[in-house]
């Protein structure tokens, strides 16, 4: 009896040892980005894309664009003053390929709307693109002391009005999970949504319907070269002809 419970415990003891063992390589397969969940339910959407900035470093486009992609959005600005050290290099050589382009400017919870838009129509050329994208997330303190929805609805609010006096089309707004419940849920009808969900296929709190989804932060591509070995990959929930319908 007693040889009878140590061979269970040894086959206990090896089954758990085989599943954390397990569980240890997928998370490293996922957190080196060589399997990622959320692919499975992306590839039921046809058109795909990327966002970058300056973190990619210097981007042979043409490379890039042949990786069945369809579009990509930019960094151009952050805040009042910042400009993405990519961004012209970027804009020029991205639009000399087949994808559409947008750019994007991450919004600051600090300086007023009038400023960030400044620094956005100061940057951004006023061309048949997609529409400019305003990134509304956490940064520094304020992911561990977010800051009031009526402060930053006091800026995003008047910056959307701007933008799309300047260029003609609503702007879309991109969130994380969180940001879009604090700050976005329930308003802003008229801008389509761009959802990051890096877990799941993403579910709206306020039951809207999201237009993009970054399904990936952790992706390998060949094209570029810089500090950040990674690239986000999103998909449009809708066709390639109704994406470019978008385009200002």
């Amino acid at each position: 009896m007693a040889r009878t419970r140590r061979r269970t415990r040894a086959w206990l003891f090896g089954g758990l040892a085989a599943v954390a063992l397990l569980g240890g390589l997928t998370a490293a397969l996922i957190a080196t980005g060589t399997i990622w969940p959320n692919r499975v339910g992306a590839a039921a959407y046809d058109v795909r894309g990327v966002d970058v900035s300056s973190y990619q470093g210097e981007i042979d486009w043409p490379v890039l664009a042949a990786q069945d992609l369809d579009f990509a959005w930019i960094k151009a600005t952050e805040g009042s003053g910042t400009i993405d050290s990519r961004f012209a290099a970027n804009w020029a050589d991205a639009r000399e390929t087949d994808l559409l382009v947008g750019a994007y400017h991450f919004l600051s919870f600090d300086s007023p709307a009038e400023t960030q838009a400044a620094n956005i129509i100061a940057t951004v050329p006023d061309e048949g693109t997609l529409p400019i994208t305003v990134d509304v997330e956490c940064y520094a303190d304020y992911c561990t002391d977010p800051a009031d929805a009526g402060q930053v609805r006091g800026i995003l609010t008047p910056l959307l009005d701007l933008l799309e006096a300047h260029y003609g089309v609503p702007p879309v707004l991109y969130a994380t999970g969180d940001a879009y419940e604090r700050y976005l849920a329930g308003g802003y009808p008229d801008n389509p949504i761009w959802i990051r969900d890096v877990v799941a296929e993403p579910t709206l709190p306020d039951g809207r319907a999201w237009t993009v989804w970054q399904y990936s932060h952790r992706e390998r591509l060949d094209g570029y070269d810089g500090d950040e070995p990674f690239i986000d990959l999103n998909v449009f929930a809708g066709t390639l002809d109704e994406l470019a319908a978008l385009a200002r």
